[in-house]
């Protein structure tokens, strides 16, 4: 039975932590993270702070590499680059026990992670695979999927489900509504970007565990 499991990490633990020295009023929310034989790339939204200090901050970062700019709008830019193999953390940490990062946002105080495991016994080796590399971390919330018709069956996070139940509640999706995502993201006291972001997550993990049959083609 898949565990899904909320941490918070210490961002000396994970990645950047010298960019959120550098730019302290930025705020990362990784979309996913893409691994091949040799790299992990994380593909990660950028909002609040200054862009120009933000990129100059990674670009001194030796936790990533390559950094590239994806997609531009006015709150948020995404981004994609390489961590680098040269650090001990969470990153790797997840790869080798196999387990999912279906959320994460960093701050400079501390990264939010949001995890899946395929079972208990993974999620208890990622755990003593922390403690035997130092890894500080804080588990806030553990669930499984204990009926069909949770949120997490469907691979939701809190944010993305949150997003998508007030989104609802305020009418937004009607065609008659005056709602608009603007009324929404205040509501939920984020910006209208970031809102934007996990409606598309969402709407994508519903789809894929709902009524997909195979993934698309990321190439096309």
């Amino acid at each position: 039975m898949s565990v899904f499991a909320e941490f918070h990490i210490q961002t000396d633990a994970f990645a950047l932590e010298s960019t959120f020295e550098a730019a302290p009023d930025t705020v990362i929310e990784i979309e996913r993270v893409a691994a091949t034989t040799d790299l992990l790339t994380p593909y990660f939204w950028v909002s609040e702070g200054d862009f120009d200090d933000f990129e100059a901050a990674a670009g001194a970062d030796s936790s990533i590499e390559n950094l590239e700019r994806i997609d531009e709008f006015d709150e948020s830019i995404l981004y994609r680059a390489n961590w680098t193999e040269n650090i001990e953390s969470i990153v790797y940490a997840y790869t080798q026990i196999g387990a999912v990062i279906l959320e994460a946002t960093g701050s400079a105080d501390v990264w939010e992670l949001q995890m899946r495991f395929d079972n208990q016994q993974r999620l208890e080796q990622f755990q003593e695979y922390c403690v035997e590399h130092g890894l500080p971390f804080e588990l806030q919330r553990l669930h499984d999927v204990a009926s069909p018709k949770t949120s997490r069956q469907y691979e939701l996070t809190e944010k993305q489900r949150d997003a998508l139940v007030t989104a609802w509640e305020t009418g937004y999706f009607r065609t008659d509504t005056d709602t608009t995502l603007e009324a929404v993201a205040n509501e939920l006291d984020i910006s209208q970007q970031t809102l934007s972001n996990r409606l598309r997550r969402g709407y994508d993990s519903l789809i894929e565990n709902t009524l997909a049959v195979t993934p698309p083609d990321e190439d096309t």
